[in-house]
């Protein structure tokens, strides 16, 4: 079977980036603007960094900021409704993963209106068309979803996540500016900046990881473990250091996938609303672990990349080892806790059989089941 890579488009990265909207949009022809950002860096303002932009340019726009943390199919719903009530005819999403997710659903619905009610698009949805013309502006450097095919839902009623995968959903341009994620407090630092490393391992492990992809995730590890102390401490370099790795690990898992950490996070995420960064740093060091028989050489490469030394002269299990007590090491240093006092013995049959169906889990290295999945949940509770 033949290996694939999607990417955006076109992507500027740096400081100064977000100045590239205004001529993209006008070069791409763009009318009216639906602005999808959440009510946050709408409050605190930083989406006025870029609609400052459009009211400079006469660009006309309309801002739908009704997102929550976990976004929801309500929120995608009331977003499709807004974009047609406002006449738009193109999307600049603004935010971390929960906008840029509910803004690639509304795309997709808007140009496939038989998918209108969301849980369809569940899993690898035949979408016929690209989603509406979207640029970018992750505020986050962790998701990655402005580079990626992917984005999760949450279905409130059933009490669970599903992951979409769809090659129309990704936004044509990706605008990646340090400095629109310079007001980020320390904790989403530092739960985005895990999110992002769990993609880097994940992907580099996963059944369907292949070189190209293995070159994106190393150097997205090797980002990581150095800048991501300096991030959170608000270091305009680590700033930049992490914008620039969480952008490269999407390159390669958006085309790979990810692994069961991710499938337990969700499913986390789904019933306790734990911040999905958080469920990912909890889960990474405890499924490595859980997957280290399974990864060939690869946690010595992992070692490596997140400076541990020596690791020539060790043997396969201390460089396992070390690569594991790396990740939980990092995980500790920028302030993640370890345990989720929310999760009970009563819950895990239904968290493990969500886990289980959730869409990230085939890829992961190590089969798994239900009974196992239990055990993983109570590593952390």
């Amino acid at each position: 079977m033949a290996n694939r890579i999607i990417l955006n488009n076109v992507s500027y990265h740096g400081k100064g980036a977000i100045a590239e909207i205004v001529p993209t949009a006008k070069a791409k022809g763009f009318k009216h603007i639906f602005v999808c950002t959440d009510p946050d860096l709408l409050k605190f303002g930083v989406t006025k960094k870029v609609t400052d932009l459009l009211d400079e340019a006469a660009l006309p726009y309309t801002v739908y900021s009704g997102i929550k943390p976990n976004p929801t199919i309500e929120n995608v719903k009331e977003g499709v409704e807004a974009f047609k009530a406002c006449g738009a005819d193109s999307i600049i999403t603004i935010g971390g993963g929960s906008a840029m997710d509910t803004a690639k659903a509304i795309g997709i619905i808007i140009t496939n209106p038989e998918f209108a009610d969301v849980r369809s698009l569940e899993g690898v949805a035949p979408t016929k068309n690209h989603a509406v013309p979207t640029i970018a502006v992750p505020t986050t450097a962790g998701t990655a979803a402005e580079v990626t095919i992917n984005y999760v839902i949450t279905d409130v009623e059933k009490e669970r996540k599903f992951v979409c995968v769809d090659e129309h959903d990704i936004p044509e341009v990706a605008v990646i500016d340090p400095d629109m994620m310079s007001s980020m407090p320390k904790g989403l630092t530092a739960s985005t900046g895990m999110d992002a490393l769990t993609h880097a391992i994940e992907g580099f492990t996963t059944k369907a990881a292949w070189e190209m992809t293995d070159m994106f995730h190393l150097e997205a590890i090797r980002l990581i473990s150095k800048h991501l102390r300096g991030a959170v401490e608000n270091k305009p370099e680590d700033r930049e250091g992490m914008a620039l790795a969480q952008y490269v690990a999407g390159m390669g898992f958006s085309n790979v996938g990810l692994g069961i950490a991710h499938s337990i996070a969700h499913t986390l995420g789904a019933h306790y609303d734990t911040p999905h960064g958080v469920a990912c740093a909890m889960m990474l060091p405890i499924v490595m672990e859980y997957n280290q028989e399974y990864t060939g050489e690869k946690f010595k490469d992992i070692a490596i990349a997140m400076g541990v030394k020596g690791v020539d002269g060790m043997s396969q299990a201390e460089y396992r080892k070390a690569a594991i007590d790396a990740v939980r090491q990092l995980s500790i240093d920028v302030g993640i806790p370890t345990k989720n006092d929310k999760v009970k013995e009563e819950d895990l049959d239904i968290l493990a059989k969500d886990a289980y169906e959730d869409a990230c889990r085939p890829g992961n290295p190590r089969d798994t089941n239900v009974e196992e999945l239990k055990e993983l949940y109570r590593k952390i509770m």
